[in-house]
């Protein structure tokens, strides 16, 4: 039987700008705790450290999608190499700032500019996937599936290695490293010539907003819920491993929930589907709702890493093909910006989930913030269900489905 990824690997090109990829989309899950962890440590002050990381997600949500934008119209490489020097000199500005001890309000206007330029590469990797296999479209999906687990592997990986290097060398050093994965990850990217989407600005008449989009206006607002169920799920898990006092391993609790969504993702990307897009989304959708009941339930640390596995399993399968839902409505020379914008949503998500639940620890305890979670799943379930309906039939269903 033949193996999708390795087919999907051996692509021209595809090894090489997967790797890019990968190495400049690390900071994702790195940038919020390396600014915590370095401010909190030379001002003494979570609160001021958790809103500079707010600043810089805030401008990152603004920022992600206009870059993306030009990427689409004047093609990635020339997008890239500026925007990546400009993040670069942002992060070193903000580390010496910091390091500086200069007041602290100017802290906000470099997180907010490193925000500015932190790209959604991510996006400009699927949207490379997209014009590497535009001859083989049935092969889009195995594409989605396999960045859908390198996403589950950054998130894994990355906190891990921003805490033990501001721990271990310097409270600077985790920022730097994460800056300089992006640097390094972006430069690499813009090298790849013959991977890259050629420049598609909008036709005459044709350049309305990608926020008009139906899809876009459906899948923002689902994305925006599924981001706060995995922030609320993250505090909700540390605080949950704390009450049973094993602190230390909250990491492992939270890392089973990712290995459920990263499972998934390798089992539905090497699977041919018939059914409708939307109608595998609407699935997804209902199924991860229903695997976050049974955490409510459980009084057992180590059952619970059990429980969640199972309930990570529906992760995967219904973020792929929303991204499939979008790449497939959205005009190609919107395309980048489209799934950008749906992915910063996804960070927005989290920062709500993930404050929201720690209050809710606070006040009531871990279980029941596991509630949090459960109730942004069934928001996005409603919107997903009675939004994906409305959404073009003959857009979706006249194309072979790809995510």
């Amino acid at each position: 039987m033949a193996n999708p990824y390795r087919e999907l690997l051996a692509v021209p090109g595809a090894r090489t700008f997967v790797a890019a990829g990968f190495v400049g989309r690390m900071s994702m899950s790195m940038v919020g705790i390396g600014i915590v962890l370095l401010v909190s440590a030379i001002t003494g002050s979570y609160g001021i450290a958790g809103a500079v990381s707010a600043t810089l997600s805030l401008a990152y949500a603004a920022g992600a999608p206009l870059s993306a934008r030009f990427a689409d119209r004047y093609g990635q490489r020339r997008i890239l190499i500026p925007l990546a020097l400009a993040n670069a000199s942002s992060f070193a500005t903000l580390i010496t700032f910091t390091l500086l001890h200069l007041p602290t309000w100017t802290l906000f206007p470099m997180a907010a500019l490193a925000g500015l330029t932190q790209p959604s590469l991510g996006a400009w990797v699927r949207a490379r996937w997209k014009h590497a296999l535009r001859d083989g479209p049935a092969r889009l999906h195995t594409a989605f599936s396999f960045e859908s687990v390198v996403d589950e592997t950054i998130f894994v990986c990355g906190p891990m290695i921003v805490t033990a290097v501001a721990t271990g060398v310097h409270p600077a050093a985790g920022l730097a490293v994460a800056a300089a994965c992006t640097l390094a990850g972006c430069l690499a990217l813009a090298a790849q010539r013959g991977t890259e989407p050629p420049p598609n600005p909008p036709s005459a008449g044709g350049s309305a907003s990608v926020l008009r989009n139906p899809a876009v206006l459906v899948m923002a607002p689902v994305f925006l819920m599924l981001g706060t169920v995995f922030g609320a799920i993250d505090v909700s898990g540390i605080a949950f491993a704390e009450e049973k006092g094993h602190k230390a391993l909250a990491g492992l609790l939270l890392g089973c929930y990712a290995l459920g969504s990263g499972s998934a993702a390798l089992w539905y990307g090497a699977r041919h589907w018939r059914s409708p897009l939307d109608r595998r989304f609407r699935i997804g959708l209902i199924l991860l709702a229903a695997g976050l009941v049974p955490p409510l339930l459980i009084t057992n640390l180590y059952l619970m890493m059990f429980v969640v596995f199972f309930s990570g399993l529906a992760i995967s399968p219904t973020i792929i093909p929303g991204y499939g839902v979008v790449e497939q409505a959205v005009p190609g020379h919107q395309l980048t910006e489209g799934l950008a914008l749906v992915s910063t949503t996804v960070g927005l998500g989290v920062a709500l989930g993930a404050s929201s639940a720690g209050r809710v620890v606070d006040v009531y305890g871990a279980r029941a913030a596991f509630l949090l979670p459960l109730g942004a799943a069934l928001v996005a379930a409603a919107i997903g269900l009675a939004g994906t309906r409305k959404i073009n039939k003959h857009e979706l269903s006249s194309r072979q489905p790809s995510g």
